[in-house]
């Protein structure tokens, strides 16, 4: 049988999508092979209207010679709307065979023109519903069908977030739709297949409320930021085996009214009175007489855009973990995790019971619930019951972010709170997980956890900074120094892209960028944020290839380097205007904000790297002319950087660490200058006992400045640092989330001032693009983007970690760079997916001691090139998985204290047993064990965060030695 598949299909980065507006939709598959070292040599696509022949397709690429699999875009006959497409894919390698035909896919689109909106806007008339009213407004409409429905497709977006019932049945999972866009420019419309749920008599039924468009937002309580009324446009059409077609739209001939949902906004929760609720209100033959008219209002149909985004939705259940009573008497469940949706709950109770929920991320040193944080946001919910039985509720056009959560006025039961009553659900944009990461360290293990619960918290339909308070916005300094740990975890292109085009819109005539996308505050353009114009669409184009989304945003990353460029009177400095500069850097003065670093050397480091950004665009767009400018002014710009920021000497005249890093990050010197910058660095963190004093600027790039200049070591133990300030100072609070300030709790338990205190802020995540890249070792190689050259270079020289692991579901396939060292031997598995190739770096390795999987690695197969180099051995693979072992012999030798070895024994599930068994009370126990795997006894000891006296210490490793013995005899 064939070795060779064409596997996971995708157009527009999605499987079968649904209602796209793309009229030259690209496709993208995956290939499967027995054989290492595949490579595709060409691939033939057919295009069909049929799912079953493609004797007559419609578009036929033949045998293409090509190794691109990957956003081949559609080159066939214009593309009709409301049209469904079936492709299919073959390839053939470079071993000589062909595969057979893939499984057929397919993409539907969706309205092409304006014109072909027959629908039109409405809302309830004013001058029977008052559009300022709080309760969420109800719509419907009865029509009737005939026999013989093929199929149906509502089209619908509001202003406002809606969702739509069709005989009393939800017509999607998504929630918060249409989501959030500049809605003076851009409005994004949803599809919904309901071929399955149309009767011969049907009634359509809207719940709209006010959502981003016109609710609550910012800390300045603006409100109708959008427009003053809510209103929906929806175009249902069916289509018939004989080939006749029906529409139902809305117009005039629509019903509203209010329901049950008095109250609901996306900072302040939902008041919802069950005994208000209009039974069957969405089903036909429902009484409407006393309901009111609706009017048309006017939005342009030109702003209408079909889906770019994942669609939001609930992605994960969580139960209470524990519910308790603090010491203000208050009844808290703890849900274990910081979490950003809502509650879901079960009730039974007579009519009139009112259930409050009030949403809290963390409690005070008291042990009480903890609200100062959230501002002005209330984060509560309110449940009115009906009593007519088991009722069951969750919000419906808010969500918060929490992990405890006050519950008053639940009935009473014998054993307390119910936990079964209650259920978290996870709510966030829908994102296919790509990355995952995880090493020796359990502490680091959490950390890297809180950055993917931080992503999912702040990804709701745009990257926000924070999911709890008043704020809730797309930051875009926040956005561009988390994008690319964001793609590592997540499939993030079409989120991005979505936002990205928002940007272009926002961006002023002049180039400047807001600081918000979807902009709603006053100000714009600091360094480092409006950089985001620059910084975001490269980094989705390396991730994905994405050239056209590269090309569609290329004029706007022009125009902001333009924009820096006219500041001033020196076109190659930033030294005019505001900036946040280094913001909350450690350095900063007392009581501020801003970090120490000037200003004009964050704008102008900023600026250094956004023109090459532009300039590396400009190459990969063939835009020839724009490459020479931007060479030219980039030399200019780094010309003026080193003349004013650097001494005669060599050394750097601003002595932060984060002006250090941007140095050092951003190509700004080099040679022996370079060196004593990286030096100098270095210093700056042992100087400080392994702290650091950066802020939102200089943090994402500190680890990276360290290791790629030859201090990886002081890096590692920046990263492991339990102390304040330091990424596992979090950890050790039992943060499950990323914090915005260092110190968000203090030591004594008190916290930063609630006017900037958020505990899901992930920014400082950013760290985990450093753990992937240089601990794990998985990275691309630049000069091919997607991942189709991939760089394994893992840093295993330092002395704190035994064991990394990264993969990542790239566009081709899975890559996994995994190493383990033990005092014997080193320890490399690796997987190559089809049509790429890999470079490897094995560092401190010779030649005649590495085998793959038993069989010396000059003979394995799959290896292309092998070289020794003063660093290990560098070679080059492709597809496939490998196993590399070879002597550590060179000095890799990890810290083992006398305990260590016993403990690699043991599952970390036992090690904590036998620490809980043995030390009551202990704080920390992930803590703990990380300590016990790293320092001497001696250390441990010393560390009062274990709190453990010389007794306690030596029954845990008597206990540790025993269990040990018992290994041992079974192994024997």
């Amino acid at each position: 049988m064939n070795g060779l598949h064409v596997t996971t299909l995708t157009c527009e980065y999605r499987t079968n999508p649904l209602g796209i507006d793309v009229k030259k939709p690209r496709v993208s598959w995956q290939i499967e092979s027995d054989k290492r070292s595949t490579m595709q040599i060409a691939y033939q696509v057919q295009v069909s209207r049929t799912e079953n022949n493609f004797n007559c397709p419609l578009w036929d690429t033949g045998y293409f010679e090509s190794d691109q699999s990957i956003q081949i875009v559609y080159e066939g006959p214009d593309l009709s709307s409301q049209t469904r497409y079936f492709y299919r894919v073959k390839v053939w390698d470079n071993y000589g065979r062909e595969s057979e035909w893939s499984q057929v896919a397919w993409w539907e689109t969706a309205l092409f023109e304006t014109t072909e909106w027959k629908a039109k806007w409405i809302t309830p008339d004013p001058e029977e519903l008052n559009p300022a009213l709080e309760p969420v407004f109800l719509l419907r409409k009865e029509f009737d069908l005939k026999e013989g429905i093929e199929s149906a497709r509502i089209y619908a977006t509001g202003v406002g977030l809606y969702e739509i019932s069709l005989n009393g049945e939800r017509v999607s999972e998504d929630l918060l739709a249409p989501g959030w866009t500049s809605y003076s420019h851009r409005i994004q419309y949803q599809t919904y297949d309901v071929t399955d749920q149309l009767e011969l008599s049907n009634a359509i039924g809207i719940m709209v409320a006010d959502g981003w468009y016109k609710g609550n937002l910012a800390w300045e309580g603006k409100s109708n930021i959008y427009g003053e009324k809510r209103g929906v446009i929806i175009q249902l059409v069916v289509r018939y085996q004989d080939g006749t077609e029906q529409v139902i739209i809305t117009d005039e001939s629509w019903k509203a009214s209010t329901g049950p949902i008095l109250y609901s906004e996306i900072y302040h929760g939902e008041t919802y009175d069950a005994c208000l609720e209009k039974k069957g209100w969405s089903n036909h033959s429902f009484n409407d007489f006393n309901w009111n008219n609706v009017i048309v209002i006017h939005i342009p149909l030109s702003k209408l855009v079909a889906q770019e985004n994942n669609p939001t939705r609930v992605t994960e259940t969580l139960k209470p973990q524990s519910v308790f009573v603090t010491p203000a008497g208050d009844t808290v469940l703890d849900m274990g995790q910081n979490m950003v949706g809502r509650m879901k709950f079960t009730v039974d109770a007579q009519a009139g019971t009112k259930i409050i929920l009030s949403h809290a991320e963390i409690l005070d040193k008291d042990g009480n619930i903890y609200l100062g944080n959230l501002r002005t946001a209330k984060q509560k919910v309110e449940y009115i019951t009906k009593g007519e039985g088991t009722e069951v509720y969750a919000p419906y056009f808010t969500f918060q972010g929490f992990r405890y959560v006050k519950v008053e006025g639940y009935p009473a039961k014998e054993n307390g709170l119910l936990l079964d009553s209650f259920v978290g659900e996870v709510i966030h944009t829908d994102m296919t997980p790509a990355g995952e990461f995880d090493c020796s360290n359990p502490m680091v293990n959490q950390l890297q956890q809180n950055i993917q619960w931080g992503q999912r918290g702040n990804f709701v339909d745009v990257p926000t900074d924070c999911p709890q308070r008043d704020e809730r916005l797309g930051w875009t300094g926040d956005a561009q120094v988390f994008i690319r740990t964001a793609l590592f975890n997540y499939h993030g292109a079409q989120f991005f892209t979505k936002w990205l085009r928002d940007l272009e819109v926002e961006q002023l005539p002049d180039g400047g960028v807001p600081f918000v996308i979807p902009n709603v505050i006053d100000g714009h353009s600091s360094a480092a944020w409006g950089d985001a114009a620059v910084i975001c669409p490269w980094t989705v184009y390396q991730s994905y290839g994405d050239k056209r989304l590269l090309e569609e945003q290329y004029a706007s990353m022009k125009a902001w380097v333009e924009y820096i460029r006219a500041q001033g009177e020196n076109e190659f400095a930033w030294n005019t205007g505001f900036h946040f500069g280094d913001w909350l850097a450690l350095d900063a003065k007392e009581d501020s904000y801003f970090g120490a670093t000037p200003n004009e050397l964050v704008a102008t480091a900023f600026y250094a790297h956004s023109t090459q950004i532009l300039r590396d665009a400009a190459r990969v767009l063939n835009k020839t002319k724009d490459v020479r400018e931007y060479t030219d002014l980039l030399e200019k710009v780094r010309r003026y950087y080193s003349d004013e920021f650097v001494t005669p000497l060599g050394r750097l005249a601003i002595s932060t660490q984060t002006a250090h890093v941007l140095t050092l990050m951003f190509d700004l010197v080099e040679g022996k200058v370079k060196e004593r910058v990286a030096k100098d660095l270095n210093e700056m963190i042992l100087e400080n006992d392994y702290h650091l004093q950066t802020g939102f600027v200089g943090t994402p790039y500190l680890n990276l400045a360290l290791s790629n200049n030859g201090y990886h070591e002081t890096a590692m133990k920046l990263l492991l640092q339990e102390s304040y300030p330091s990424w596992l100072y979090p950890v050790t609070k039992g943060a499950t989330t990323i914090w915005e300030h260092w110190d968000g709790v203090k030591e004594d338990g008190s916290f930063w001032s609630d006017d900037m205190n958020s505990f899901n802020h992930y920014a400082y995540g950013a760290i985990g693009d450093w753990m992937y890249r240089v601990v794990a070792g998985l990275d691309m190689d630049d000069s091919e983007p997607a991942y189709k050259k991939i760089k394994i270079q893992p840093t295993i020289g330092g002395r704190e970690m035994t064991y990394a692991r990264a993969t990542h579901q790239s566009m081709y396939g899975r890559i996994k760079s995994s190493w383990k060292i033990t005092h014997e031997e080193v320890r490399m598995e690796i997987e190559i997916p089809v049509n790429t190739t890999a470079q490897i770096i094995l560092p401190h390795a010779k030649i005649e001691t590495v085998t793959d999987n038993g069989v010396s690695i000059g003979e394995a197969d799959g290896v292309l090139e092998i070289t020794q180099i003063e660093e290990g051995i560098l070679f080059v693979v492709g597809s496939g998985s490998y196993q590399f072992v070879y002597s550590n012999d060179r000095g890799l030798k990890p810290i083992y204290s006398e305990n260590s070895r016993i403990i690699d024994l043991l599952t970390e599930q036992e090690t904590k047993q036998v620490l809980e068994s043995f030390i009551p009370g202990i704080s920390n126990p992930h803590g703990v064990l990380a300590q016990l795997r790293i320092h001497p006894i001696k250390k441990l000891l010393e560390n009062p965060m274990t709190k453990m006296t010389d007794n306690r210490l030596v029954k845990l490793i008597d206990a540790l030695n025993s269990i040990e013995w018992e290994l041992d005899s079974i192994i024997q």
